[in-house]
């Protein structure tokens, strides 16, 4: 038998290419989305996880929400 697996949906495409995109800008940023979106972490877990304070973690978020937001809407390649 032959399994047979959907195609990715398109947006999911987008969001890993700029997810890539994200992680080469900033790595840190990158990383905080995929333990807060993907991981489901509360901002004082990521913060105590890659040892940054929750400060940092928050203003990562915002960036990153903002720039990935910006990307996936404004086709940012």
């Amino acid at each position: 038998a032959v399994l047979i697996l959907p195609q990715p949906s398109r947006d999911v495409l987008d969001l890993n290419e700029a997810m890539e995109r994200l992680a080469k800008l900033d790595a840190r940023k990158a990383r905080v989305v995929e333990l807060r979106y993907f991981g489901g972490l509360k901002h004082e877990e990521i913060a105590e996880v890659l040892n940054i304070s929750t400060v940092t973690v928050q203003r990562d978020w915002v960036f990153s929400r903002a720039w990935l937001y910006s990307e996936l809407h404004n086709g940012g390649h």
